[in-house]
C-alpha cells in the first residue's frame, strides 16, 4: 500500500496512484476530498518506498522506517507538533527523538517539517500499517 502513495514535486499533499494513463499517472489525494487529478513526465513524482534520509554512520534509513518510529514514539496517533507554525528548534528536537542519528548537515529542517506533515496525513486518513512494509524495503536494499 505504502508503495503506491506518492510524493509530486511542487504539489502539497500526498497522492495514491490510481492507475496509469497515456504519459501519465492518474493519482487521487490522499485526503477527504479525494481528488484526482493526472501527473505529467514533467512532475516529479517520488513513491514514499523510495525516500531515504541521511544518518551520520553514511547510511540511509527508509523513510517507512521513520514513520514506524514515529507512530511508536506517539502510540500510532497523529502528532500534535504543526509542522507549519512550529519553532525550527521543536521540530528539530521531534526528529531527534524519532531518529536519533540523523545527519544533521544534509537534512534540513524543511526535510523534517515535510516527514511530519506526510506522517500526521497518513494517520488521519488510517494509513498506518508501516512494519511490514519497513522490513520488505529493507529485505529489498538487500538483495541489491
Amino acid at each position: 500500500m505504502i508503495k503506491q502513495i506518492l510524493a509530486i514535486s511542487g504539489k502539497p499533499g500526498l497522492y495514491k496512484l490510481i492507475s496509469r494513463g497515456n504519459k501519465s499517472l492518474i493519482v487521487e489525494t490522499v485526503d477527504a476530498q479525494k481528488k484526482r487529478m493526472p501527473a505529467f513526465g514533467a512532475d516529479k513524482v517520488v513513491s514514499l518506498a523510495d525516500i531515504s534520509i541521511y544518518t551520520n554512520d553514511d547510511q540511509e534509513v527508509s523513510l517507512i522506517s521513520v514513520f514506524q518510529s514515529i507512530k511508536d514514539n506517539y502510540e500510532g496517533k497523529a502528532v500534535d507538533l504543526s509542522p507549519k507554525k512550529a519553532e525550527a528548534d521543536d521540530i528539530i528536537a521531534f526528529f531527534a527523538k524519532v531518529l536519533p542519528n540523523y545527519d544533521q548537515d544534509r537534512v534540513r529542517v524543511s526535510d523534517m517539517r515535510k516527514v511530519l506533515s506526510w506522517y500526521n496525513i497518513l494517520v488521519t486518513n488510517d494509513i498506518t500499517d508501516f512494519e511490514e512494509k519497513a522490513e520488505e524495503a529493507e529485505e529489498a536494499a538487500a538483495e541489491e
